[in-house]
């Protein structure tokens, strides 16, 4: 087996200055090892490319709406550690890759003036320990902002064991941070990582980061407010329940007041030591994101979702409808009177159209669902679990 590692950074320095490989080699390497971590709401199509078409730019929906093409990259992958799913693991037979932060810094500021890159993910492996390499990824993001006053959207990856005084910094640079739990509690991390320590290497830069936005000013941060928070969960592979996910999920939402909570399906890696474990089922991934989405905008809480005896969530059906078939099939609710939380409840009802429904009734009582569908303030599916002016709508909709 083949150790990556080199015995010093200098050395790794010495190996971006003398690899075989071009600047823009290297950097469709370190973003086609990218692939496995989320980041962003990434589509698999990209906008229109402008040539350098083996760098692996991807179309990325911001929180305000807007779509960039955004760079994911690694600044190294070499890495120290051996987590056991990881294509990165120390021990693993795989060509590395790195950059110095100038010559990073320099090369992302000619994709980013050329138009080929909106915005950019920075991660790195983990060499020389996480507080050097966290000096680098710092170096790297202050170089974009005050050499290069690049004014794009950063998001920066804190590496497991960084300190406090490294999170306050990043967050004067960053539009967003996140930091990867990998795993709900201690002992799935444990199998999944063992030279990582839940509590003081990843749960505790999770709590600095909130502990910093309400203890200090943002004055001096990047566009004069702190940075958005986010982590990822890696599904399948430690024997985790969905319970289990969602509860860590919905503890982070409530006390770390992260925007969002990521979820990867475990893909086995050849030459890893969880080469020979089931890919994770796509559709178990997207079954949580639903059920996050409903316990970060919805008022739901994690016990109000329904689970089988196995602690998952029913991959055959939307965890909203699971929930509104157990309460509202025999008891459906009058559109009328419910207020805006119990609104969020039923099924095709969202906060924009349960906001509209609560305008429409102030001034005169809704008496029919045709009426509610044409001005898009409801889907069909709404229909068993409502009633309109105290009658059900399922007629109507037949009707209509």
């Amino acid at each position: 087996m083949t150790v990556f590692i080199p015995q010093t950074l200098e050395k790794v320095e010495r190996l971006c200055y003398t690899s075989c490989m071009s600047d823009i080699e290297r950097l469709e390497l370190l973003t086609r090892q990218m692939h496995l971590e989320p980041a962003e709401d990434c589509y698999p199509n990209p906008l229109p490319a402008r040539g350098k078409e083996a760098i692996a730019v991807k179309t990325a929906l911001m929180p305000n709406g807007q779509a960039i093409r955004l760079l994911k990259t690694l600044l190294s992958s070499y890495c120290e550690k051996n987590c056991l799913y990881c294509p990165f693991r120390s021990q693993r037979d795989m060509p590395r890759a790195a950059f110095t932060p100038d010559d990073f810094a320099r090369l992302f500021n000619s994709l980013y003036q050329s138009g080929f890159v909106e915005g950019i993910f920075l991660s790195s492996s983990v060499f020389h320990g996480a507080v050097k390499t966290q000096d680098l990824l710092l170096d790297t993001a202050a170089i974009l902002r005050k050499r290069y006053q690049y004014l794009g959207y950063l998001h920066l990856k804190i590496m497991p064991g960084a300190e406090k005084d490294q999170i306050q910094q990043a967050m004067l640079l960053a539009d967003r941070l996140s930091v990867n739990l990998e795993a709900p509690h201690s002992d799935a991390l444990a199998f999944l990582a063992p030279q990582k320590d839940y509590h003081l290497d990843l749960l505790n830069q999770l709590r600095w980061i909130q502990e910093i936005r309400s203890e200090k000013s943002p004055i001096h941060a990047w566009k004069g407010s702190w940075p958005s928070s986010a982590t990822q969960f890696v599904v399948g592979a430690a024997d985790e329940t969905d319970l289990d996910l969602l509860s860590a999920t919905e503890n982070l939402y409530h006390h770390s007041k992260i925007s969002r909570v990521y979820y990867s399906s475990f893909n086995p890696i050849e030459d890893t030591p969880l080469e020979n474990l089931s890919l994770s089922p796509p559709i178990r991934e997207f079954r949580l994101y639903q059920a996050s989405f409903l316990l970060r905008d919805y008022g739901f809480s994690v016990e109000d979702l329904v689970y089988k005896e196995s602690g998952n969530l029913t991959q055959e059906m939307d965890p909203k409808l699971a929930w509104a078939e157990q309460h509202l099939l025999h008891q459906p609710l009058e559109i009328n009177t419910a207020p805006r939380s119990i609104l969020l409840r039923i099924p095709g009802i969202g906060p924009a159209r349960a906001d509209g429904i609560l305008s429409l009734r102030r001034t005169d009582p809704i008496k029919s669902f045709s009426k509610l569908r044409k001005m898009n303030l409801i889907a069909p599916k709404s229909s068993p679990y409502i009633l309109i002016d105290g009658k059900s709508p399922a007629l109507q909709l037949r009707l209509f």
